[in-house]
C-alpha cells in the first residue's frame, strides 16, 4: 500500500505524459519553453486569476512575493506557527520578522479572531495557509488587511484544487502562492510551484524576480533570483490537469468515506462551512499520549502513515530568538502532539481503505 501513490497515476496517463514530455525533448527549449507560457495560461483559467507566474518551487514562489511587496528589513509578516517551515523560513530570508498567530481547532487554518492581536505598525503582510486540503477563513482574512492596509499572500501549497464560497484557492488574495512537488494534490516529478495575482505590476515584479530581476535579456530591474520553472516540469503538469478535477472529486470521496467510518473512533477533519476539500493529507486527531504507540504499531501493519508536523515553528531552534515559548499557541502545539494523516490519494481502493481504517479501530479499541 502507497501512502500516496503515483505510480498508478503515472500509468494512467503515461500516454499524455510521456508525449508532453516527448515534444520537450524535441524542441529543446528546456528552460522557458512554450509549454511554461501554456501552463500559466491553463492555471489562470483554472483558478479565475488574471496572472499566473510558475516557478521553481513553493518555497521560491513565496520569497519572490515578498520581494515582489519590497518586504524586508523592520517589517513583519504574520502566520500561523503550525505548516511546513517553508511558510516562515522565507519571511526570515528576505530579512523580515515572523508573527505567529493560533490556529482554528477544527479546520488547523488561521484563527481570523486573533488576527487583530497580532498586527503592528510593522506588520506588511499575512501569510495564512489552506493546510492539509482546505482553505482558511478569506473573507475574514481580506476584510481585516484591507482595513489595515495589508497584503494577503495566500499560502496555497495544500489547497489548490479546493474552493471557497464558490471561489478557487488561489483565486481570492492579493497574491496566491501554491506547490506542485510530487505529493502535492497536482504535482510534477520535481520541485515546481507558481503564483497567482489579479495586479499587472505585481505580476511584472514577480516575473521579473524568477529570472534573475528581469523580463528582458541582460537588462535588469530588480535584484533577482533563479527561479524558473522546468519546461519538462510544465509538460507534466499539462498532462495531468486534464485529470484534475475528476482526482479532486476521488478525493472528496474517499475524504467523506474516511470519515463516515473512523468519527466514531477518532477525530475526523471537520470542513468549515462553503469549503472543499482536497485533502492533500487525510489528517485525524488522536490522544497524544497514544500517538506514537498508534503510528508505530500501523506501520508494523504494512500501513503507511505520516506526521504533519511534529513540531511548531516557535519549538524549532532556528525561531528560537523571536522569543516565543511553549504555551503561546496552544491549539497549534496541541495540534502538533496529536495529528495522524493516513494513505490519500485519488486511486485509493475500497478494499485499501478498509484495510486502513479497521486496523486503525483495532488499534484504537484496544487502547480505550
Amino acid at each position: 500500500m502507497e501512502f500516496i501513490d503515483l505510480n498508478t497515476q503515472y500509468r494512467k496517463y503515461q500516454k499524455e505524459i510521456d508525449s508532453r514530455m516527448r515534444i520537450v525533448m524535441e524542441h529543446g527549449q528546456y528552460i522557458m519553453g512554450p509549454e511554461i507560457e501554456e501552463l500559466e495560461k491553463a492555471l489562470c483559467e483554472y483558478t479565475g486569476a488574471k496572472h499566473c507566474i510558475t516557478v521553481a518551487s513553493g518555497t521560491d514562489s513565496l520569497e519572490i512575493a515578498l520581494r515582489a511587496l519590497n518586504i524586508g528589513p523592520g517589517d513583519e509578516v504574520i502566520t500561523v506557527p503550525f505548516s511546513w517551515i517553508s511558510t516562515a523560513e522565507v519571511i526570515v530570508a528576505v530579512g523580515a520578522t515572523p508573527v505567529f498567530t493560533d490556529i482554528e481547532a477544527d479546520t488547523f487554518n488561521m484563527n481570523a479572531e486573533l488576527l487583530e492581536d497580532s498586527i503592528t505598525e510593522n506588520t506588511k503582510a499575512i501569510i495564512p495557509v489552506g493546510l492539509f486540503g482546505q482553505m482558511p477563513d478569506l473573507e475574514s482574512i481580506n476584510k481585516i488587511a484591507s482595513d489595515h492596509n495589508i497584503a494577503i499572500i495566500e499560502d496555497a501549497a495544500q489547497s489548490f484544487g479546493a474552493s471557497r464560497n464558490g471561489k478557487k484557492s488561489c483565486g481570492d488574495t492579493l497574491i496566491s502562492s501554491t506547490s506542485f512537488f510530487p505529493a502535492k494534490p497536482l504535482g510534477c516529478y520535481g520541485d515546481g510551484g507558481a503564483l497567482f495575482t489579479n495586479d499587472d505590476e505585481l505580476a511584472e515584479t514577480m516575473r521579473a524576480i524568477r529570472s534573475h530581476g528581469g523580463v528582458k535579456r541582460h537588462h535588469h530591474t530588480h535584484i533577482g533570483m533563479n527561479g524558473r520553472f522546468d519546461t519538462l516540469q510544465a509538460a507534466v503538469i499539462l498532462a495531468k490537469l486534464p485529470y484534475f478535477e475528476d482526482e479532486v472529486n476521488s478525493r472528496s470521496k474517499i475524504g467523506a468515506r474516511y470519515s463516515e467510518l473512523l468519527s466514531d473512533f477518532v477525530t475526523t477533519p471537520e470542513i468549515d462551512k462553503g469549503n472543499s476539500h482536497v485533502y492533500a493529507q487525510y489528517t485525524i486527531r488522536v490522544d497524544e499520549n497514544d500517538r506514537d504507540s498508534i503510528v508505530n504499531t500501523l506501520k508494523e501493519k504494512g500501513i503507511p502513515v505520516g506526521v504533519y508536523y511534529p513540531k511548531c515553528f516557535h519549538e524549532q531552534p532556528v525561531f528560537e530568538s523571536l522569543g516565543y515559548k511553549y504555551g503561546d499557541f496552544s491549539e497549534s502545539e496541541r495540534a502538533s502532539r496529536e495529528v495522524l494523516s493516513l494513505p490519500m490519494h485519488p486511486f485509493l481502493s475500497e478494499e485499501d481503505q478498509d484495510r486502513v481504517v479497521n486496523t486503525l479501530i483495532s488499534i484504537v479499541r484496544e487502547k480505550s
